[in-house]
């Protein structure tokens, strides 16, 4: 299969290094709207025309599958990608969920979820969960920690002073949602922070999870053919995706 992975900017390469890991796929071509990140403070109208126009720029490429890496335009957009795109458009929302549903068997646990403030205002965690069963959820928009990961800033007392600043009055939770692309990254000092029992849902596992149970794909790609497009830097974009997936 080819397949477009979608994000608002950099982000999304978490989740293409899932799919790598996992090797799930024959081509896989990425697409960051570096020009217009970040997309946690827009509102939904402005959300929704740019992920419609990313479905336009992966008709170039024949692709078999889009796969909205992007968190806000998971809650917010993907019923009108649907509608404009002739392939299965799966986001890292619906996967999320599922995820945590499958880790978590008692429907009391306490759940974290962590956003950028958009993808929190959507409420598409907290009502897919409930859903499920699932009453007992802390929300936290922490949209500091984006440009902190840009920074590259992975630990030390400037992500520690952010944790304090959000979870300062935050009860230990079961789960804790990463629930924006840029926060796998930043996933061993939440793991540090809140301890060894609170289990850390990666939007890229999440998707591998869903998609290895939607689509039942059982052939391996060790060396899968890779392409990099933005919609401004390109060369930027290459350059942290070769440091990200050590490629």
């Amino acid at each position: 299969m080819k397949i477009g992975v979608f994000d608002s900017g950099i982000g999304g390469l978490t989740v293409v290094k899932s799919l790598l890991e996992n090797q799930l796929f024959e081509e896989i071509i990425y697409y960051g709207d570096t020009a217009r990140v970040p997309y946690g403070i827009k509102d939904k109208t402005t959300i929704i025309r740019y992920a419609i126009e990313a479905v336009e720029f992966f008709k170039n490429f024949e692709i078999d599958l889009i796969i909205v890496a992007c968190n806000t335009v998971s809650a917010y957009a993907l019923d009108e990608m649907r509608e404009v795109s002739s392939c299965p458009v799966i986001g890292v929302v619906e996967a999320g969920i599922l995820a945590t549903s499958n880790a978590l068997k008692d429907k009391n646990s306490n759940i974290l979820i962590l956003g950028t403030k958009a993808t929190i205002n959507s409420k598409a965690y907290e009502i897919g969960l409930k859903m499920e069963g699932f009453y007992n959820l802390q929300v936290k928009a922490t949209g500091l920690f984006v440009p902190i990961v840009e920074e590259e800033i992975y630990e030390g007392e400037i992500l520690d002073a952010a944790f304090k600043h959000y979870f300062n009055t935050t009860a230990t939770p079961n789960a804790i949602i990463l629930g924006c692309t840029h926060f796998p990254l930043i996933a061993q000092a939440l793991q540090n922070h809140f301890g060894k029992d609170s289990i850390l849902i990666h939007s890229g596992d999440a998707i591998v999870e869903y998609l290895e149970k939607t689509f039942n794909l059982n052939t391996k790609h060790k060396k899968p053919k890779l392409e990099f497009f933005a919609s401004e830097n390109p060369e930027a974009l290459k350059s942290i995706a070769k440091k990200w997936l050590k490629l």
